[in-house]
Parts: structure tokens; C-alpha cells; sequence
């Protein structure tokens, strides 16, 4: 089954569970729990047979998983969303 990613701009791309690894890495989580966190995403989206998912979707999902990890991962994802992407990710990921 293929899972669709909507991203922000509206564009679509296949679902890569590598892109969550990446993303952990970043955020200072080892490969062992990035791995984790990538497998429970698409595991749930497989299960829950989700054929589309958006990227705000998917980094709510992660960055819940990252933070009972973790907390200064979670705090660093944040930081670097702010500082390097200009985003509120704190804001995006609790409004509906």
C-alpha cells in the first residue's frame, strides 16, 4: 500500500519513513530511536490504512513519540524549526 504525504505547499510525495529518521537524527535522538519512532509512524499509518497523510499530521505524530523519548530532542526539533525554518511548530502541531 502506498501512504501519500501532502506537504506544505501542496505538493505530494511518497511516503518515506527515512525522512523521520533524518529528521530524529537531527533533532539529536540516536539511529536506534529514530528507527523506533519512523516504524511506529508508518505502522500506525498502515494500520489505520491511511492512504493520505499531511506533514503537519506526521510531525505531531513524531515529535509526540520524540518527546516521551526524550525531551531535549523534542526541545531541540522546536529550536530548529523556529531558528532554521522560520516555523511555530508548537503552534502548528496543537491547532486543529
Amino acid at each position: 500500500m502506498t501512504i501519500i504525504v501532502v506537504k506544505r505547499d501542496g505538493s505530494r510525495e511518497e511516503f518515506a519513513p527515512e525522512k523521520i529518521v533524518v529528521s530524529c537524527l537531527k533533532a539529536g535522538a540516536t539511529l536506534e530511536a529514530a528507527r523506533r519512532i519512523a516504524k511506529i509512524v508508518e505502522g500506525d499509518l498502515l494500520r489505520r490504512r491511511v492512504q493520505e497523510v499531511t506533514t503537519k499530521e506526521l510531525m505531531r505524530e513524531v515529535l509526540s513519540l520524540l518527546k516521551e523519548e526524550n525531551e531535549e530532542w523534542y526541545r531541540n526539533w522546536i529550536i530548529f524549526d523556529r531558528a532554521v525554518k522560520r516555523r511555530v511548530t508548537e503552534k502548528e502541531i496543537t491547532s486543529q
